[in-house]
């Protein structure tokens, strides 16, 4: 939008004037600044930011449950300004590519999760998440030592903080949720503020003022895929200079038969209350069938003993360097297992691995059943109806992710073994996981 292209600095000096300098394709940011440069607050104004004038040369704006009040040293000034904010606020919106493939109401109760401090501290105190992350980054020094550095869905701004202890000259760091205000804290605080500068925003709708040597980010959910940030991952590449890096660099998703007769039977007993035939007087019995066909649609996040596993797992590589958005909408994996044992199969088991590629040394972070729980732990789909199978059998099939408007995906499996023709298959909502 054309009127998001200033930026007002409210300097702290002796004549106390604010300025406003015309910066193209810079978001509409307002700062507050001491005389040595220190910004001591910061806030994005778009057509949505409440405001309204107090007094004849000042403006009151509404952040969230914050106010701040903008006292101009002329009228011109304060006109101006005034002028600028109208404008914004009479823009026709533009959807940007975020905002294109993802519902509002999604959007809002993502960014608001995620600007929960408690919900940072969650992932924080993932010590194989952040251990890993750490690391990666201060292993490979050279490849961040005098680099300028994008870190994508920032969050508390640890990743960034991980990058300038390795040497990064300038690190972007981009969050769109709340919790960039305390970043921003922990920016200031750390006496950072002249190595990482913290944008509020979606890395899809902001600008930066340079392209970046590395990219940096956590952008995997729930197997790997869950929230569609990876798009947005991928999305900042725009940003990457050529013979640029990426901090993860690839990843493999992996997959694997199950037999866990007793999971099985708790989704169907799940569903058992609705057998009832006079629960108050009233005969629920009639939602029996809907209530197992959406417990079964429920992927299960939890963990397991690896005896479960009946074969080897295959895996399907994604690479971030290579990879466009597009190319995650619809990710199909064919599957072909050797099974190592005779038995039901109740589903297929989900996990991924992440690598960093650095100059020195390549790292892994992996939610492998076999490694240390992390956070993301393992998922597992159940088929409708289990398959048996006996030890050098050979299941075939297909898991079929197609990303949808809640930054999520539909899955469907579909199964057979080959030497007797029993299939089975089930369609599940990775947004609606059950949390074992």
């Amino acid at each position: 939008m054309e009127c998001l292209c200033s930026t007002l600095y409210y300097t702290r000096a002796a004549s106390d004037v604010p300025r406003i300098f015309d910066l193209p394709d810079h978001p509409l940011v307002c700062s507050l600044m001491y005389a040595d440069g220190v910004c001591i607050f910061k806030c994005l104004l778009n057509r949505d930011t409440e405001c309204c004038r107090v007094g004849k040369e000042s403006i009151l704006i509404t952040l969230g449950y914050n106010s701040a009040l903008l006292k101009f040293e002329s009228y011109a000034e304060f006109n101006a300004f005034s002028d600028t904010l109208k404008r914004c606020r009479n823009e026709k919106k533009e959807y940007s590519v975020f905002s294109q493939r993802t519902e509002e109401a999604s959007a809002a109760q993502y960014f608001q999760f995620y600007g929960c401090i408690s919900q940072q501290q969650n992932m924080m105190q993932d010590f194989v998440r952040t251990a890993t992350y750490h690391r990666a980054i201060l292993q490979n020094h050279i490849d961040f030592r005098d680099k300028v550095i994008l870190d994508v869905g920032c969050g508390s701004g640890i990743l960034s903080f991980f990058a300038v202890q390795a040497g990064a000259k300038r690190v972007y760091a981009v969050e769109a949720s709340s919790v960039a205000q305390y970043a921003e804290m922990l920016v200031k605080n750390n006496h950072l503020s002249d190595k990482i500068i913290v944008l509020p925003g979606k890395i899809e709708e902001i600008s930066l003022p340079e392209a970046v040597d590395v990219i940096i980010s956590e952008p995997m959910g729930y197997m790997l895929f869950n929230e569609r940030m990876l798009e947005s991952y991928l999305h900042s590449k725009k940003w990457l200079k050529a013979n640029g890096m990426m901090f993860p660099t690839f990843s493999d998703i992996h997959l694997a038969p199950f037999s866990d007769e007793q999971l099985y039977m708790e989704h169907y007993s799940r569903a058992n209350f609705w057998y009832q035939q006079c629960f108050y007087g009233v005969n629920l019995s009639s939602l029996r069938g809907a209530a197992v066909d959406e417990y079964f649609r429920q992927p299960i996040v939890d963990t397991f003993d690896i005896r479960i596993l009946m074969a080897r797992s295959v895996k399907y590589t994604v690479n971030f360097m290579d990879a466009e958005e597009a190319d995650l909408h619809r990710v199909e994996i064919p599957f072909v297992f050797q099974m190592a044992q005779s038995g039901l199969i109740h589903g297929l088991a989900f996990w991924f691995d992440v690598a960093f590629v650095g100059s020195l040394v390549t790292v892994w972070l992996s939610t492998a059943p076999t490694e240390p729980l992390t956070h993301w732990y393992q998922v597992r789909c159940l088929l409708q109806t289990p398959l048996f199978a006996k030890e050098g059998e050979t299941l075939s099939g297909k898991v079929l992710f197609v990303a949808n408007k809640r930054q999520s995906y539909d899955i469907q499996i579909t199964a057979l073994v080959n030497q007797t023709g029993f299939r089975s298959g089930n369609i599940l909502d990775l947004k609606n996981p059950f949390f074992r």
